[in-house]
């Protein structure tokens, strides 16, 4: 079993920032060699961190990097991303399906150019992606396809709140179900990682409660560490799983998960599709730290 990611070659959409980049440098301290594929060439007022600035904190944490300038939902873009992968590093170990479009609205508030936009990227990209580098990962000697998608425990509840959203994120969890069981015999591990409370991301900070809802979050660096876990082992150990960061670290020997915390002092927000209050109910965790 692999003790660390030294000389891995992975590939990470949507990794420019939040846990994509988190996945990123963590992997970079190994010393592995990281493409990030993304969007944001430019500073955008509402998203920090650029392709350039995420390679360079790949470079100066220790690894290779590559960015590569693209949008998933263009098929030449993609293939081209994938091209220029397998020409840098001479092949692939690890892909990581990160990138996802949120939209957290009930269906008559849902316009069909938000429905298109999420699954064009969480589900059609995951697939896409997926299609163009399988050839390459079955000639690694540990393949790993790695999606940040919820586990399969379907409950009306979820589709009730936001079903355009739902069928997304599902859509990428039956992308992990099927290529799990279909590359099984070549031994390529197909697996889902979901983060058990709400992750200090720009999501977050955008479309769930500002910086309130940051300070009821962990930090991405417990997904990464989750991540890392799951990537190091022998890809024929397990796959088809649905895994969640906290008891991935737990089994682990894992303890102390204060670190991971924004705030502390802070109860932690549910992540969605999980057996946890609804939205509804997330809105008393907002309220100030007593004592």
């Amino acid at each position: 079993m692999p003790e660390s990611l030294a000389g891995q070659r992975l590939l990470i959409t949507g990794g420019t920032r939040g846990i994509g980049l988190a996945i990123a440098l963590r992997a970079a301290t190994d010393g592995a060699s990281i493409a990030v594929l993304g969007k944001t060439v430019e500073p955008h007022p509402r998203l920090p961190g650029t392709l350039s600035e995420a390679a360079e904190a790949i470079t100066a944490a220790g690894g290779r990097a590559l960015a590569v300038p693209c949008d998933l939902r263009d098929d030449e873009q993609t293939r081209s991303a994938v091209e220029s992968t397998i020409r840098e590093f001479g092949g692939l170990d690890i892909l990581i399906n990160n990138a996802s479009a949120i939209f957290l609205a009930p269906t008559l508030q849902t316009p069909m150019k938000r429905f298109d936009l999420m699954h064009s990227v969480n589900v059609r990209a995951t697939y896409h992606v997926s299609q163009l580098c399988l050839p390459h990962l079955k000639q690694s000697l540990n393949p790993h396809i790695l999606c940040l998608a919820p586990p399969l425990e379907i409950s009306p509840r979820w589709f009730g709140m936001s079903l355009a959203y739902a069928m997304a994120k599902y859509g990428m969890s039956l992308c992990v179900a099927g290529l799990a069981e279909e590359f099984r015999s070549d031994g390529i591990s197909v697996n889902a990682l979901w983060p058990k409370t709400g992750i200090a991301t720009a999501a977050v900070q955008n479309m769930l409660g500002g910086e309130e809802a940051i300070r009821c979050c962990r930090h991405p660096e417990i997904v990464a560490d989750a991540a890392w876990q799951i990537l190091t082992r022998d890809a024929r150990s397990a796959t088809g799983g649905f895994f969640i960061d906290e008891d991935v670290l737990r089994d682990a020997g894992v303890t102390d998960f204060d670190r991971y915390a924004v705030d502390p002092r802070r109860p932690l927000m549910p992540d969605f599709f999980l057996n946890e209050p609804d939205l509804r109910q997330l809105r008393a965790l907002f309220a100030p730290p007593t004592g």
